[in-house]
């Protein structure tokens, strides 16, 4: 029998379900759980009010909050520990590459390159695909008022450039989920679907696309 992964990197564009996800997959498999705090974030809400003037202090918080959290990861790892995050750090070049200018890009290459030399690979990444209608009306759902501003082209770009990052992505073992249909946290036929296929701890990189479950 496959061993499950220790450590599980959810990973998705704004709106998809990563943070729910990782949260059930914790409870699931009994995983500490790592997650993003875009609410501790000062710039978030500036930012997509007028995203050219904070764009740069919003990523270089992001950046330093997410490698202090890889680097506590780190300095826990004496007892072997299980984990599941909802977040990878790879991904905030390609947020940086979409945001930022040439020159701030290139400030911020400098610096994520100090940070995260030495950053802790995840066993799995599990990428969430959905289409931006189905982003945007997650995100009116949800119901974060920071949230609300986002416009719809902006996530057509975010979304693409997740697509792109995602098809050359070959660091770790990678399952892609088309979770337009499903319902990962209310259904529980879906989430189990999915569960079962974190089982097999695949190799590669495999796509998960199953029907969904009927009410």
């Amino acid at each position: 029998m496959a061993r499950i992964p220790h450590y599980i990197a959810v990973e998705g564009p704004i709106g998809v379900g990563k943070t729910s996800l990782a949260k059930r997959l914790a409870e699931t498999f009994n995983y500490d759980i790592v997650l993003e705090k875009p609410e501790d974030n000062p710039f978030l809400e500036r930012f997509y009010r007028n995203p050219r003037q904070h764009a740069l202090a919003t990523q270089l918080f992001f950046l330093f909050q997410r490698t202090q959290q890889l680097q506590d990861l780190k300095q826990d790892d004496l007892f072997e520990p299980v984990r599941v995050a909802d977040f990878l750090i790879d991904k905030d070049m390609l947020f940086a590459r979409q945001n930022l200018d040439p020159d701030e890009f290139q400030l911020y290459q400098n610096v994520y390159q100090h940070l995260t030399i030495d950053a802790p690979m995840p066993e799995l990444v599990i990428y969430l695909q959905a289409p931006t209608q189905v982003l945007l009306q997650r995100i009116q759902k949800r119901g974060i008022a920071a949230e609300q501003t986002i416009e719809a082209d902006y996530l057509t770009r975010l979304n693409d450039a997740y697509t792109s990052f995602f098809h050359y992505y070959d660091r770790s073992p990678l399952l892609i989920v088309n979770s337009t249909d499903l319902d990962l946290v209310g259904h529980d036929e879906d989430y189990q679907q999915l569960v079962n296929q974190i089982m097999t701890a695949p190799q590669g990189t495999h796509y998960f696309n199953p029907k969904p479950t009927l009410l």
